[in-house]
């Protein structure tokens, strides 16, 4: 009698009934968005903070390029020595003085500049100083030379290369940016999921096995379907929770978002800063036109089923493994010496994908990754987005199917002996006579 449904409903109802489940899934995403709210006020904070930087340039060259902005204000002090100004800026309780002192040689300033206050300034405050400083130095230079520096700015030319495949598919740099979010958003959650439901099922597995109850259910039911019940029941659970945080988070995102005025766009890095002045100074209407291009260029639908088998396919597959280790031990401690060749094709696979698809992802490392069966769920995700020939997707599918279930076959001869070896640390060489019985 085929008893995968009862087992499959079993796991999962034990699991979703499970007080630390029902905590975990509602108290995870209410964490989540407190440390991501917090952190964003935080930000906002920084962002919107007043602060006044004085500045005494006895050269008298520099001071004009500073012009105050929205969150800085700059306070031009002439006529007074570096000890009266420093006193002055104290007294007026601004955030910093930044003295430029007068030199023979303009080519020496650089040597001079020095930045006062009583906090260390932000990376971002002494690189955006130092960034004014050059330029206006560097403009100095040019005129003393004699050059024209109007001429300059007009001789700069922009060039935007149009990409376009043979068959007359168009194509920008944008395309290459969203295949490649796509296919590492795809890769990096299959990652994350096989990790935390993996766990999941070794535990399960551990925890029945030494509780004896494991005992009683293998009495009336084969090894195999017993594992695979796991394996299912598990992941249903964990697709559960998974949805439930994905609604969930995004509810009270929108919530916090809305009564404490927190927007979570202004979470930003000095790095980002310099990205978005980039971004401002481009004609925002033709890169809103090369996404919408790039968008329609990716292969929706083909992105969509590959994700579903490939994502399956590879949960699968380790999930089988990782029964098979928790049937093997006695307790989780037990289980890091069966850990590492887990986890490292997995890690592989990430490192192959960020490193080597992304510059290459038809070049020889990529496609040969793209069909190792331990490491083709995530490097096929992050090569589709790029164009992959369905031939390629079926044969990779095809070895990940059968590796599947010769790794379920040979879990399911570990799982039959382990369940039932107690008080005994396995070893590598009595996982393969198991293999024998």
């Amino acid at each position: 009698m085929n008893h995968l449904p009862l087992i499959i409903k079993r796991e999962y109802l034990n699991k979703v009934r499970n007080k630390s489940f029902i905590v975990m899934t509602f108290l995870s995403p209410m964490i989540m968005i407190a440390l991501i709210a917090v952190v964003a006020y935080l930000s906002q904070m920084n962002n919107d903070k007043q602060r006044t930087i004085s500045i005494l340039d006895e050269t008298g060259v520099v001071a004009s390029e500073f012009e105050t902005s929205e969150f800085t204000t700059y306070s031009i002090i002439d006529n007074m020595p570096l000890k009266g100004a420093k006193e002055l800026v104290k007294a007026k309780n601004d955030f910093g003085l930044l003295f430029i002192k007068k030199s023979s040689d303009s080519m020496n300033v650089v040597e001079s500049v020095n930045f006062y206050s009583d906090d260390s300034p932000s990376l971002s405050i002494i690189s955006g100083l130092e960034r004014k400083i050059e330029k206006r130095l560097s403009d100095v230079k040019l005129q003393k030379a004699g050059v024209d520096i109007a001429q300059i700015l007009a001789s700069k030319t922009q060039v935007n290369i149009a990409q376009e495949t043979f068959e007359g598919e168009k194509t920008s740099k944008v395309d290459s940016y969203l295949k490649l979010a796509f296919g590492g958003a795809a890769g990096y959650l299959l990652f994350m999921f096989i990790i935390i439901y993996g766990n999941m099922i070794m535990r399960s597995v551990i925890e029945e096995k030494t509780s004896r109850i494991i005992e009683i259910i293998i009495s009336s039911v084969k090894p195999i379907q017993l594992m695979m019940g796991k394996i299912i029941g598990t992941s249903l659970a964990g697709v559960t929770q998974f949805v439930i945080w994905i609604i969930l988070g995004g509810v009270l995102l929108s919530v916090v978002s809305a009564i404490f005025g927190i927007d979570v766009m202004q979470m930003q890095t000095p790095q980002q800063e310099l990205i978005n002045q980039a971004m401002a100074n481009s004609d925002a209407q033709n890169m809103a036109q090369e996404l919408i291009t790039g968008f329609v260029n990716l292969p929706i639908l083909n992105l969509c089923v590959a994700f579903l088998f490939f994502f399956i396919g590879g949960y699968l597959l380790y999930s089988s493994l990782y029964a098979a280790i928790g049937a093997a031990v006695d307790n989780e401690t037990d289980t890091q010496q069966f850990m590492m060749p887990i986890i490292m094709p997995l890690v592989l696979a990430v490192y192959v994908g960020v490193f080597t698809v992304i510059e290459d992802p038809h070049g020889t490392v990529s496609t040969v990754f793209s069909f190792i069966p331990f490491t083709s769920p995530v490097v096929m995700l992050m090569r589709i987005p790029f164009g992959v020939p369905v031939w390629q997707q079926l044969l990779s599918f095809g070895i990940l199917l059968c590796t599947f279930i010769f790794t379920v076959w040979f879990a399911a001869k570990i799982y039959r002996v382990g369940i039932l070896m107690y008080g005994k640390k396995p070893t590598y060489k009595e996982l393969f006579k198991w293999l024998r019985y």
